[in-house]
C-alpha cells in the first residue's frame, strides 16, 4: 500500500471516528464538511471489511531497560513519559497512535 493511499484510508478512519462521537447524523456530520453521505458510507462499510486495527500492547508502571534493538523508535512524551514502538509496527497504527499523542 502506498503513501497517499495510507493517508486517505487514515483521513476517513478519522472522518469516521469523529462522526460517531459528534453526536450528528451521517448526513449532518457530511453536510457540515462537505463530503457527500455516499462516500461516508462507502468507506464506512470498506474499512469494517478491511478488519480492525491492531493495536500495540501499552503497559503502565515501573521503567525496565529495554536495549535498542527491542525498541529502535522511542518518543519521550512533554510530561516525560516514554512511548517505545517496535519494529513490526504497521505505518498505519503509528501514524494514528502518534495523532492521538499530539492532542
Amino acid at each position: 500500500m502506498n503513501e497517499k493511499t495510507c493517508a486517505k484510508i487514515d483521513l476517513w478512519r478519522e472522518r469516521i471516528t469523529e462522526q460517531g462521537r459528534s453526536g450528528l447524523s451521517v448526513k449532518e456530520f457530511c453536510k457540515e464538511r462537505g463530503i457527500s453521505a455516499w462516500s461516508f458510507y462507502d468507506w464506512r462499510k470498506r474499512l469494517r471489511e478491511a478488519g480492525p486495527l491492531r493495536f500495540a500492547l501499552v503497559e503502565r508502571g515501573p521503567v525496565r531497560q529495554e536495549s535498542a534493538v527491542d525498541a529502535p523508535l522511542e518518543v519521550v512524551l512533554l510530561s516525560g513519559e516514554r512511548v517505545r514502538i517496535g519494529s513490526g509496527v504497521e505505518a498505519p497504527t503509528l501514524r494514528m497512535v502518534l495523532g492521538v499523542l499530539r492532542t
